[in-house]
């Protein structure tokens, strides 16, 4: 006699499956991570160390240690994080758009162009870091040139990842050589700009933090709104178009918010080499290619990346002022992430012309 069935209860509408547990417990651990980072930026200087750190924050400590927690490391360390954040989405939002899984804003002519607009805002006095909101302007009015010009040469190959990224090596080639030739210009007044072309942190104050944060909060919001029609494009244009979704409105929102989070982390800390073209694949690794998640995850690996990235840079220049025995010597954060990136990127290319099998 077969015996009779078990009868399972549905699972309740809106439960949460071991997908959405597992999601949840990864970004969780990425909070966790951030949390560290931050806490390694915050206490990675000579003085003072952590117990001094502690006890700023707990409402005590020497008004000298009060002055460099509050003013100088707490608006860097945020400062680091808006930016990474940024950098991770805007990645993310351009591989997924273009479905191209080398594109990003380095080598799409994003950052290149946002770099130049930001330079050549400030060789013509239009800009500076005592007029933020003009920096931000000029760096999306480049932005959107870089982006612009790489449509107007590889707009007719879309799924051409290879002609794509050739293409955005040349446009960002020609705006960086564009920007040497404005700093060439103008050498006496753009000389304090040189930390946009390699991305630093240093001397990152409240007004830099107050004009990201609700920047990078708009965008990061209208990019998350986008996940589910980028989800479904990333299957390719004509099933997003069978779907009854306007593809060609829906890869241009993308875009812009790609371009805006750009500018804004461009404004903030200047070109921080391949964050935004391999932060992407880590979130994609990591959390699949469900965008309702993986762009939140984007955008944290992004701020863990840039704000462990800072603290290393930090550390890195205490050995090399102790070890060379100099006075002061700072090793960029832009420098580190580009070293490091061009490594991945290089690892990441040959695995995308393996391809499967």
């Amino acid at each position: 006699m077969r015996a009779p069935a078990v009868a399972r209860a549905p699972r309740p509408t809106g439960a949460p499956g071991p997908t959405r547990l597992g999601a949840a417990s990864k970004l969780g651990f990425l909070l966790v991570l951030l949390a560290v980072a931050l806490c390694a930026q915050m206490t990675v200087g000579r003085s003072p160390g952590a117990a001094g750190v502690w006890e700023v924050l707990t409402g005590s400590g020497e008004p000298t240690a009060r002055h460099i927690v509050v003013q100088l490391r707490m608006p860097r360390a945020l400062v680091s994080l808006g930016a990474g954040a940024s950098l991770g989405l805007a990645g993310l939002l351009l591989q997924s758009a273009l479905r191209n899984p080398l594109a990003g804003p380095e080598v799409t002519g994003v950052t290149p162009g946002a770099v130049l607009g930001a330079v050549t805002a400030t060789g013509l006095g239009l800009a500076g870091w005592e007029s933020p909101t003009a920096v931000v302007v000029a760096a999306c009015a480049g932005g959107f040139l870089g982006a612009g010009l790489l449509w107007l040469l590889a707009g007719r190959e879309k799924g051409d990842p290879e002609q794509t990224a050739v293409y955005g090596v040349l446009v960002s080639a020609v705006l960086a050589g564009l920007t040497a030739v404005v700093l060439l210009v103008a050498p006496g007044e753009l000389g304090s700009v040189v930390q946009w072309l390699i991305g630093s942190t240093e001397g990152r104050v409240w007004e830099h933090w107050s004009l990201l944060w609700p920047w990078a909060l708009v965008w990061a919001a209208a990019a998350c709104a986008l996940a589910a029609p980028l989800t479904l494009l990333r299957c390719g244009d004509d099933q997003a178009a069978a779907a009854g979704m306007a593809v060609g409105r829906a890869r241009g929102a993308a875009l812009v918010c790609a371009v805006a989070l750009t500018a804004g982390a461009v404004s903030a800390v200047g070109a921080l080499g391949f964050v935004g073209l391999l932060v992407p694949h880590l979130a994609l690794a990591v959390f699949g290619a469900d965008l309702r998640v993986t762009l939140p995850g984007a955008a944290l690996i992004g701020a863990v990346v840039v704000c462990g990235a800072d603290a290393a840079a930090q550390s890195l220049s205490r050995l090399l002022v102790e070890g060379l025995d100099a006075g002061r010597l700072t090793v960029p954060v832009g420098a580190l992430t580009t070293c490091v990136g061009a490594v991945l990127l290089l690892v990441v290319a040959r695995r995308q012309g393996a391809g499967p099998g």
